[in-house]
């Protein structure tokens, strides 16, 4: 798959991230939290925008930062880390509010889980 030349530009022309830090993955610790949560939202924008995302109708598709930190999420959950290891990655201080927001992707893992249980039942 080719980039159009334009989008490469707007790639090029995203910020460059931070210097990594021992503690941080996208912050050098510089600065307060807000700020750089700021400067990520609006570069992962133009980063969607420059991608120009579309639905199957044609329709600009929805995008934002949230989504992929709810996709690593889910993926985890459905490669089958505990649901309390996933709430660690993703800061809660409570597995309850993990459970809240993912629990039909625990529901998928449990389907995906006993399909797997029933399957190899019946090979043996």
């Amino acid at each position: 798959m080719t980039i159009p030349s334009d989008v490469a530009d707007e790639l090029r022309a995203l910020p460059v991230p931070p210097a990594s830090s021992a503690r941080y993955f996208f912050w050098t610790g510089n600065g307060t939290k807000k700020s750089v949560t700021s400067m990520w939202q609006r570069s992962l924008k133009r980063l969607f925008n420059a991608a120009n995302l579309k639905n199957k109708d044609g329709t600009l598709k929805r995008a934002h930062p949230h989504m992929l930190r709810d996709r690593f999420a889910v993926q985890l959950l459905l490669c089958g880390v505990p649901l309390h290891d996933v709430a660690v990655l993703l800061g809660h201080t409570s597995i309850r509010t993990t459970e809240k927001h993912y629990a039909p992707f625990v529901m998928a893992r449990m389907e995906q889980l006993d399909a797997t249980v029933k399957a190899a039942w019946q090979s043996t």
